[in-house]
């Protein structure tokens, strides 16, 4: 999995992260993985203590909004998330109504390929104070999703880049 985050927007002070893993199994089946809001808790390190508050089942779809909790550096959080695109299997946005963040518009695109489903995650987004804050949000961004492709590969199988 490669993980880059850089600027993306100068005026905002905005950021862009771009994940990429290439899975062996059919589009079909890892979407319906990520289409489940629950599993975001398994894909979520422990140390964020995150939750998903919404109550079960979650249908997913356009202006779906989900709620979750969690700490950051002992602080407790709430994070309230709307999907705002819905396109299955190739792709979803959830975007954040409430939360940490100035901007927060992640896509989820799911691509047929040769061998299996490369899985891209696109995040851009922004943070209060930037110039102090960003470089602690980067790294934790970074850690966050070196452990989703960490539990990504526990679950299906990565193709060697």
């Amino acid at each position: 999995m490669s993980i880059v985050i850089e600027r993306s927007d100068r005026e905002r002070r905005g950021y862009r992260l771009t994940a990429e893993l290439l899975l062996a199994e059919p589009r079909e089946q890892v979407f319906e993985f990520f289409a489940d809001a629950y599993q975001l808790e398994a894909m979520t390190p422990p140390w964020l203590n995150f939750t998903v508050q919404t109550p079960r089942p979650i249908a997913m779809q356009d202006g779906t909004l989900i709620d979750y909790s969690l700490r950051v550096y002992g602080l407790p959080i709430r994070w309230q998330s709307r999907i705002s695109h819905w396109q299955p299997p190739q792709q979803f946005v959830d975007e954040q109504v409430k939360g940490p963040y100035r901007r927060w518009h992640h896509l989820h695109a799911f691509e047929e390929v040769e061998g299996g489903t490369l899985v891209r995650d696109v995040v851009d987004y922004a943070v209060p104070l930037s110039f102090l804050v960003h470089p602690f949000v980067r790294r934790d961004l970074i850690r966050i999703f070196n452990f989703r492709r960490e539990t990504m590969s526990q679950v299906f199988t990565p193709v060697a880049d």
